[in-house]
């Protein structure tokens, strides 16, 4: 593996911002240029990003421009948009056409949660990657993981065969209950898989954080970008081979390759601040659960209380629109508990929980936001 830090297309520049296949090829096209002139190989793509359409925008601005042997390319089989094992070679025939190549460096089954697992299971999509990547077409076959640490290790177990796993890392849900970036991590660790790392920003929530936080990282290196924390925490994290970030104007660009050129480990002081500013992000929570799960023992319902106020907590924080890892989660939960709005106002949470939480209506507002918005766009 080259340089740690990849080029994500889930986030590309575009005209017009309502309009996602929009895309502002121009400017694209010197951020490849500029990425590639900085010894930066890695771009990652997937079927659905971008309505469907990045994967062809990736042909057209690094493809079609640049030789095959110059640059590494990663895109995602999609388990929600196949219902055969015909439609599985259909997709992945269909993508080395959008893209424009022989072969793909990195091939992933995507966003694998409980549901995605059973059906990759049921459809044998496993054996897929494994076929593909004797013939060639793929050189390394791993999965994206938005799901618990305990289902991570059954999935790593039964699939040894896995070259590696993409997972969400980043200081803000190291710990998060809903979320278990470290665990999942040390899952995959004690695998002995390399990781690649996804929304190491969180969806740029970690470019634009507090003042307060934001003081406390400038007095300590003035020159150093905001977001930088954030990437430099998650390549700093032994096994991690590759850190990915959606990049859609050259600023951007031009400050994540320079300090990720010649990668620096954060040293002692730096994870000190860190730690501060994840209090600081904190300090505001919506929801003080303290994630002892009393709450969750008699639910008729068997919602999954103390997840969903992790990711609701997560959602609010949110400085910026996208909040699409987080219903990935919720949806993945929601396989096995029921929904926040399956609630039926019982109450024996709220006697059970020692911060006297008022849980049932707290459940309403995880309910507006998740059980509401759509999570996806659907293909037209």
């Amino acid at each position: 593996m080259d340089k740690k830090f990849g080029f994500g297309c889930m986030r590309l520049p575009l005209l017009d911002k309502d309009d996602q296949t929009s895309f502002d090829t121009e400017t694209f096209n010197k951020m490849v240029d500029t990425f590639l002139e900085k010894g930066f190989t890695y771009f990652d793509t997937a079927y659905v990003y971008h309505g469907y359409r990045s994967e062809e925008a990736v042909r057209e601005s690094l493809v079609k421009r640049h030789h095959r042997d110059k640059f590494k390319l990663a895109t995602k089989l999609p388990m929600r948009d196949f219902q055969s094992g015909e439609d599985m070679e259909r997709i992945f025939n269909e993508q080395l056409e959008k893209c424009g190549v022989d072969y793909f460096d990195y091939y992933l089954l995507h966003n694998m949660g409980v549901n995605a697992y059973k059906k990759a299971c049921e459809f044998d999509s496993f054996g897929f990657g494994l076929r593909k990547r004797q013939e060639g077409k793929i050189k390394n076959f791993g999965i994206s993981f938005h799901d618990t640490p305990e289902l991570l290790d059954e999935i790593l177990s039964a699939h040894p065969e896995l070259d590696f796993v993409q997972l969400q890392i980043n200081y803000i849900d190291w710990e998060n209950p809903g979320i278990q970036s470290r665990r999942c991590y040390e899952v995959a660790r004690k695998h002995g898989k390399p990781i690649i790392v996804m929304e190491p920003c969180k969806g740029g929530n970690l470019a634009l954080v507090p003042e307060k936080a934001e003081q406390l990282m400038k007095e300590y290196n003035p020159a150093a970008s905001v977001p930088s924390w954030a990437i430099r925490f998650a390549a700093n994290q032994e096994g991690v081979v590759m850190v990915l970030s959606g990049m859609n104007t050259m600023e951007q660009l031009l400050d994540n390759t320079s300090y990720m050129a010649d990668f620096k480990p954060l040293v002692k002081e730096e994870y000190k601040i860190i730690e501060r500013v994840i209090d600081i992000i904190n300090e505001n929570t919506a929801i003080p659960c303290t994630t002892c799960r009393y709450c969750e023992k008699d639910c008729p319902k068997n919602i999954a209380i103390p997840d969903y106020f992790a990711l609701y907590n997560s959602a609010k924080r949110a400085v910026t629109s996208n909040l699409s890892s987080q219903f990935v989660y919720y949806m993945n939960l929601t396989a096995n508990h029921g929904k926040a709005g399956d609630c039926i106002g019982c109450k024996q949470c709220e006697s059970a929980c020692p911060q006297h939480l008022k849980i049932t209506e707290l459940l309403k507002d995880v309910s507006a936001i998740f059980d509401v918005t759509p999570a996806f766009p659907t293909k037209k």
